[in-house]
C-alpha cells in the first residue's frame, strides 16, 4: 500500500471559501478531473520517470490534511465544512454508473487536523515545526497559502486614471491601492516580509528533514503563492525587508517568485539525492477575497461592484485572469498538488539539447541533458464562461533579478540560522 500524503496548508482558516483561498485549496478534490492541458506548451508524450521520485502513484487510500492557521476557531469551522464537502462529493460519485467505491475507502482514512500557526511570530513557526516532527514521520506537501496585505484605502484619482488608460490592466494589476509603511513584527523584522515570505522559508527549512524522509518515496512538493501583481518595479534591494516601500505587497510576491524558482532549480541540479524537495509557484488570478477588506469604504456595495467589474473584464473583454471565485482561483495550486511530477517536470523544462547529428546529448550518468528551465508560474485562469484552467506565466524579468534572488536567499538563511541558534535548534 502506498503511503498517504501528509499535506500542510497555511492560512486554511476560512469557514467558507469566500474568506480566502485556503479552504478552496483543500476542498477542491473534484477539480482534479477538470485539470486541462496547460496552455501555450509543446505537445507530445511525457518522458520516462527520471529516477528522482517524479512518477508517484496518484491513487491513494487516505490523506492527512493539516490546517495551520492563526484562528483555530475558524479552522475548526473550515474542517467541518471540508468534511461536508467531501461527503457531498462522494454522494455525487455514487450516482455515476462507473463508480468503483474507492472514494468511500478514501473517506474512511481522511484525517483533517487543526494546528495553531502565526506567521508573524517566529517562535510560533518553530513551535509548529517541532510539533509536526513529533507527530509525523514525513510531510509530502507544503502549500504556502497564507498571506497578508497592508492596504489602507484606494487612491481614487489614480484608480480612475489607470482604468481609463487601460481598463484590463487596471482591474488586473491595480496600482492605486495605498499601502501603509514601516510595520515591523514582534521579531524586529518587516511585518509584510515576514508574514508572507520569510516565515514560510523558515517553515520549509525547519521541516526539511520531514520533507526529505524517504518513507514517502516521491519528491516532496512546496507550493508558494504569488500574485499577478508581483513586480520588481517598486523593489529596492536595500529595502529587502520592505519596511520603507509603499508597494510592499507587489514586492514580497516578486521575492517569492525569485526564491522559489532558485530553490527548485537547486533541487533539480542535485543529482546526489533520490528524493528532492520541489518548489513551485502558483497564483490565483484575480479573485474576490477578504484580503482587500480595508479598501471597501462603503461595506458590501463596493464589493458587489468589484465583482461585477471582474465579470465584465472576463466576459466582454476576454480576460482569462479573472477567476473571481475562490474555487476557480485554487485550481493552479490543486494542479501542482495532484498531478504527477513527471508531467510538471516535463512542462517546465526546455527541449533537450542536441548534438550535431540531431541526437540528444546524455550526461555521463546516462540522463539526457536538457537546457536549464526558465522559471514559470502556474496560474489559475478561466474561459470566458468560467471553466477553470491552468496557464503559465514567466517570472517577470528573471535574468535581470536572478542575482537579487540569490542574495535574498543568503539573507534569509543567515537570519534563519540566527533565530535557530537562539531557540537551540540544531542544523
Amino acid at each position: 500500500m502506498s503511503p498517504w500524503p501528509v499535506v500542510v496548508v497555511t492560512g486554511a482558516n476560512a469557514a467558507t471559501v469566500e474568506s480566502g483561498l485556503g479552504s478552496a485549496n483543500v476542498c477542491s478534490s473534484n477539480y482534479a478531473s477538470r485539470i486541462l492541458p496547460i496552455r501555450g506548451l509543446r505537445a507530445g508524450p511525457p518522458p520516462a520517470p527520471d529516477g528522482h521520485g517524479s512518477e508517484e502513484a496518484l491513487r491513494v487510500d487516505g490523506l492527512t490534511l493539516i490546517l495551520a492557521c492563526r484562528s483555530t476557531q475558524k479552522a475548526e469551522a473550515a474542517r467541518k465544512e471540508l468534511y461536508q464537502e467531501l461527503d457531498a462529493h462522494i454522494t455525487r460519485l455514487r450516482a455515476q454508473p462507473d463508480y468503483d467505491g474507492h472514494a468511500e475507502v478514501f473517506r474512511r482514512n481522511v484525517k483533517i487536523e487543526v494546528e495553531y500557526l502565526d506567521l508573524a511570530v517566529l517562535s510560533s513557526v518553530f513551535h509548529f515545526s517541532e510539533q509536526m516532527s513529533k507527530q509525523y514521520p514525513y510531510i509530502s506537501h507544503l502549500i504556502f497559502n497564507a498571506g497578508v496585505a497592508n492596504f489602507t484605502h484606494i487612491d481614487w484619482p489614480r484608480c480612475l486614471k489607470q482604468i481609463a488608460w487601460n481598463f484590463l490592466d487596471g482591474i488586473t494589476r491595480p496600482q492605486f491601492y495605498v499601502q501603509s509603511t514601516g510595520e515591523v513584527s514582534v521579531d524586529g523584522l518587516g511585518w509584510i516580509w515576514q508574514s508572507n515570505m520569510f516565515s514560510h522559508y523558515v517553515l520549509f527549512r525547519a521541516l526539511e528533514p520531514l520533507l526529505k524522509n524517504s518513507a514517502y518515496p516521491a519528491d516532496s512538493r512546496i507550493i508558494w503563492s504569488s500574485s499577478l501583481e508581483a513586480s520588481p518595479k517598486f523593489y529596492d534591494s536595500a529595502d529587502w525587508q520592505l519596511t520603507k516601500t509603499d508597494h510592499s505587497y507587489e514586492s514580497v510576491k516578486y521575492q517569492i517568485d525569485l526564491i522559489s524558482s532558485i530553490l527548485d532549480r537547486r533541487a533539480l541540479q542535485d543529482s546526489s539525492s533520490t528524493k528532492r524537495i520541489r518548489h513551485f509557484v502558483s497564483h490565483p488570478g484575480v479573485a474576490s477575497t477578504k484580503i482587500s477588506t480595508n479598501l471597501v469604504a462603503f461595506g458590501g456595495f463596493l464589493d458587489t461592484v468589484k465583482v461585477w467589474v471582474f465579470y465584465l473584464g472576463r466576459v466582454l473583454f476576454g480576460s482569462r485572469h479573472h477567476t473571481i471565485t475562490t474555487a476557480n482561483a485554487s485550481i493552479a495550486a490543486v494542479h501542482l498538488a495532484l498531478v504527477s511530477l513527471t508531467y510538471i517536470t516535463f512542462y517546465t523544462f526546455s527541449p533537450p539539447k542536441t548534438s550535431a547529428n540531431g541526437s540528444a546529448k546524455p550526461h555521463t550518468n546516462g540522463v539526457v541533458a536538457v537546457s536549464p528551465p526558465d522559471p514559470v508560474r502556474f496560474g489559475a485562469e478561466t474561459t470566458r464562461w468560467g471553466r477553470a484552467e491552468v496557464g503559465l506565466t514567466p517570472v517577470y524579468k528573471w535574468k535581470e533579478h536572478e542575482g537579487e534572488g540569490e542574495r535574498l536567499l543568503e539573507r534569509c538563511d543567515k537570519i534563519y540560522r540566527e533565530f535557530s541558534a537562539k531557540r537551540g535548534v540544531s542544523e
